[in-house]
């Protein structure tokens, strides 16, 4: 009967997993360059929102504010990028960048852009119900999860 070397598998995959990280580390970087020009465009938007004076127009508020959300998220990715090449915990990162994300589409909503006011009221519901799963789940992983590995808040 023929036996097959045994595999060393942590020196096979160590190559892979430092490419891995030198990958994440530049999204991370990408990602950073990615909130320059956000911030950038947002400064801009700011500016011709003053020089134009729509600054009182509602549209254009949440138009920046959403832009404002969108930075959000970018940095959530970035954090969540870091803690994956720290190898730290990334799910309460990811759960708080949805929340974001959703919020964002939360404010952004505008009945008119469906069909039917049956679908906007779909629409509304399910992100109503997504965002209140998210934050529960939020406080779960945040308030439960210490506690179960001895950690103190």
């Amino acid at each position: 009967m023929h036996v097959a070397p045994e595999l060393d598998l942590p020196r096979v995959t160590e190559p892979s997993v430092i490419s891995m990280r030198w990958l994440v580390l530049a999204t991370a970087y990408f990602t950073l360059l990615l909130f320059v020009i956000g911030v950038f465009d947002l400064l801009l938007g700011l500016w011709q929102l003053v020089s134009t004076g729509e600054f009182t127009d509602p549209i254009a508020v949440v138009n920046l504010l959403n832009t404002v959300l969108l930075l959000l998220i970018i940095v959530e990715v970035h954090r969540t990028l870091i803690a994956y090449v720290r190898e730290e915990p990334v799910v309460q990162i990811v759960i708080g960048a949805a929340i974001i994300a959703i919020a964002r589409e939360i404010i952004s909503f505008r009945i008119d852009e469906f069909e039917t006011t049956g679908d906007a009221l779909a629409a509304a519901g399910a992100f109503g119900i997504l965002l209140i799963t998210l934050v529960i789940t939020y406080f779960v992983i945040r308030y439960v999860e210490p506690r179960e590995s001895g950690e103190q808040l």
